[in-house]
């Protein structure tokens, strides 16, 4: 067949307005557009693609309320074992444009909830004060537990001051001893119809939160991680073997050889999957699958969506042939 045409992403090129020491190690970025037009909407759970001097690109999540469009504003935590994107996101001055993709989301709240508990560990935070946000000016019922070490430490407290007052946040320090951590397991002891939970932070949090609510319903829980889990927490291929990879519109068979990504294979041959992360994190290429056996290595899809989709950056088939929706 002759190849496909790849469509460009759509971007947007903002203004850095202002920028914020939110909690040590913590920068909030305003993007704005540099007409002061109004910016594409976004929902609350929402991130954005950061394309940073030097060719990378990082996702961070939206933490406004998803009410404001005339900016979009991310948190940023400098980690010293980064490979690069916060220091780069850190040296960002005021007055700088910044290339950003339209908002994209995976995250996102639960439209019958009748009640929402919000769980941040740390920078994982972002996420979930849009969410707070978003809850808030619907009158909708929910709980933010904002997990961190100490006051120094706590992101966007300033904001949240009124609704910690209010009882709706509530912050919880622990020194840097696990042992004054906030009681996860026996906060989600037990699961209300109609509750949904809410978590994002870093691994060791993501991992307790997932011990802690195992007992829920299926499809009351949703996570986002912002870092890929480092092993053995992350998932191993089950086998390098190669398959074949079908296009279901054109009949195509592309060979997917032993440690190469589907996503860079379909990509080679013309087709337009849009990819991101590289890491199963954010979801940009997901795609649809009709027939065969996957190997799924995200951490973003749940079961109900692994019987349809796989993000085809990390995971593959276990079976000789899939044949995608494409």
């Amino acid at each position: 067949m002759t190849a496909l045409q790849q469509p460009a992403v759509a971007t947007l090129e903002l203004v850095v307005r202002r920028v914020t020491l939110e909690a040590q190690g913590i920068h909030s970025y305003e993007l704005v557009d540099p007409e002061r037009r109004e910016l594409p909407p976004f929902s609350a759970g929402a991130h954005i693609d950061v394309h940073l001097p030097g060719g990378q690109v990082r996702q961070y999540s939206l933490s406004n309320s998803p009410l404001e469009t005339h900016r979009y504003v991310i948190g940023v935590l400098r980690d010293p074992n980064s490979s690069g994107g916060s220091a780069a996101m850190h040296r960002l001055q005021v007055g700088e444009v910044l290339r950003v993709s339209l908002p994209r989301n995976h995250f996102e709240l639960h439209p019958q909830a009748r009640r929402s508990l919000l769980l941040a560990g740390g920078i994982g935070v972002t996420p979930m004060k849009a969410m707070m946000h978003a809850l808030h000016a619907q009158g909708a019922d929910f709980e933010l537990h904002y997990c961190c070490k100490g006051p120094q430490f706590a992101a966007f407290s300033e904001e949240m001051a009124a609704l910690v007052a209010q009882g709706r946040v509530h912050l919880h320090f622990d020194g840097g001893d696990p042992a004054n951590s906030f009681d996860l397991k026996g906060f989600l002891q037990e699961a209300p119809e109609g509750s949904h939970v809410y978590y994002c932070g870093p691994a060791g949090f993501m991992q307790a939160c997932q011990q802690a609510a195992a007992h829920w319903p299926a499809g009351t829980v949703h996570f986002e991680h912002f870092k890929a889990p480092s092993a053995p927490t992350a998932p191993a291929p089950a086998s390098g073997e190669g398959f074949i990879a079908r296009v279901a519109s054109s009949g195509e068979e592309l060979p997917v050889a032993q440690g190469e990504s589907l996503a860079q294979v379909l990509q080679d041959a013309g087709y337009p999957v849009e990819t991101s992360c590289q890491s199963g994190l954010c979801g940009t290429c997901k795609v649809r699958y009709l027939q065969g056996e996957v190997e799924h290595l995200d951490y973003i899809l749940d079961d109900q969506e692994k019987g349809e989709y796989l993000t085809t950056c990390v995971s593959r088939a276990k079976s000789a042939v899939l044949l995608l929706d494409l």
